[in-house]
């Protein structure tokens, strides 16, 4: 089993970051675990964090032993990231999660290798998927829930 700081090291995800350099507003926040430490940090989340929406989900990455769990935050009690974690997008229609820099390395796959910003994508063929980047390649983690949890 995959060690929490391995999960920092196999994706790209943003080491210290300044907060007050990002836009946070309408960010998703997506935090990598091991199934046995869901349920801490969720505990966790919910002691630090006003978690917006009062839900938290669960979801189980299918090919491994990967487990992610997304949560909106209330920016206003937010003084650093949680561990593990990165910011992501999401398309409502096909439960696609993503961050730029892979959305970028997926119009430059369908497009030929030039990354046009009116290159639409059909997110059906994504649904129910993380894209991240990992070295700089584009990588798909096809997701089912696990849980939805109501705080």
């Amino acid at each position: 089993m995959e060690s929490i700081t391995t999960f920092k090291m196999k994706y790209d995800i943003y080491g210290e970051t300044n907060l007050k350099a990002i836009n946070l507003n309408n960010k998703l926040f997506c935090t990598f675990t091991q199934e046995n430490l869901i349920e801490d940090i969720i505990s966790d989340l919910s002691y630090k964090y006003t978690i917006l929406y009062n839900k938290i989900f669960v979801l189980e990455v299918k090919d491994n032993n990967e487990y992610v769990i997304t949560y909106n935050i209330d920016l206003t009690n937010l003084a650093n990231i949680p561990l593990n974690t990165i910011l992501v997008h999401r398309k409502k229609e096909s439960n696609t999660l993503y961050t730029i820099n892979a959305l970028n390395e997926l119009i430059k796959k369908l497009n030929g290798g030039v990354v046009d910003p009116k290159f639409k994508i059909d997110w059906l063929n994504y649904k129910n998927t993380i894209l991240l980047t990992q070295q700089n390649e584009l990588k798909l983690l096809r997701t089912k829930i696990h849980k939805i949890i109501e705080l």
